[in-house]
């Protein structure tokens, strides 16, 4: 039978020990600020950032919103982006992607100062994952590591395979697999037999922005599965990257959608916001 990994419940138990932290921090002297940088007026951005600053307010953590029109030029961006850098009271600087077409996402992330990275997606933060010296962390990776570390699913040794390989997903958690010793391939469009490859694999990882398109036919048996994706069918209803019904037939753990990834993902932006304050403060 599958077990269901619960990324509700594991984020809300991360919450809860942050909330503490939180108030430490603060009787120190040290009031952890997160600034969220929106552009535009892309609803999924909206509901993404109002989730954020959600989760900061439970824990105690002060947000600064900034929301810029959807016209803001790339000069504008990078200016305010200085700003929050020179400011000794933001500890942590959050740019909702995506951005409007005519904004350079890449030199937006490269501007952020790494060490008020809340994404962890900065090339300098990148380079120290890589060489296992790890600073700031990409959330969602990291999240799917502490999820597989609470249910006590071991990586060292095991067959890992990331079908998808982007710079926010697939590329990071490859580095993390590998810094924990697991042995990682990482699948795409133009990788042949796709289906055969993610058979092999004693962890499997999706994130590809289709909706179930992984079934059982790609699945070990007993291999655990971790659903990054989430999608929105024609009919509302919200759905993962993995075809839930025919993956527990095989599946020994899987993370639901929604409330597997997800939840980990805000719970690592929160955590990490208070770790680049502790730092600061050093």
């Amino acid at each position: 039978m599958t077990v269901m990994i619960d990324g509700r419940g594991t984020a809300e138990k991360i919450r809860s020990q942050l909330k503490g932290k939180t108030e430490k921090l603060k009787q120190q002297g040290l009031e952890p600020c997160l600034a969220v940088v929106l552009v535009g007026d892309d609803p999924a951005s909206h509901v993404y950032v109002r989730n954020k600053k959600r989760a900061a307010e439970k824990i105690g953590i002060k947000t600064k919103d900034i929301t810029l029109p959807a016209n803001t030029t790339q000069a504008e961006l990078l200016q305010l982006i200085d700003e929050l850098n020179g400011d000794v009271t933001v500890h942590a600087i959050l740019v909702q992607m995506p951005l409007p077409a005519q904004l350079d996402e890449n030199a937006v992330i490269e501007r952020i100062d790494p060490k008020k990275d809340a994404d962890g997606l900065h090339p300098e933060n990148l380079g120290h994952l890589f060489m296992d010296q790890p600073k700031a962390l990409p959330c969602t990776p990291r999240g799917i590591m502490v999820l597989l570390e609470e249910y006590q699913i071991p990586v060292a040794g095991k067959n890992v395979v990331i079908i998808g390989r982007s710079n926010l997903v697939g590329r990071p958690l490859a580095a993390l697999m590998i810094n924990a010793d697991a042995t990682v391939t990482v699948a795409h469009s133009k990788t042949k037999d796709l289906q055969r490859v993610a058979s092999q694999a004693d962890i499997l990882v999706v994130a590809t922005g289709r909706a179930e398109m992984v079934d059982e036919t790609y699945i070990k048996e007993g291999a655990t599965v971790i659903d990054v994706g989430i999608n929105r069918l024609a009919n509302g209803k919200l759905v993962g990257d993995v075809k839930q019904a025919s993956a527990v037939t095989k599946a020994a753990y899987l993370t639901p959608v929604p409330g597997g990834v997800g939840p980990m993902t805000i719970a690592m932006l929160m955590q990490q916001t208070l770790e680049l304050a502790e730092k600061s403060n050093s």
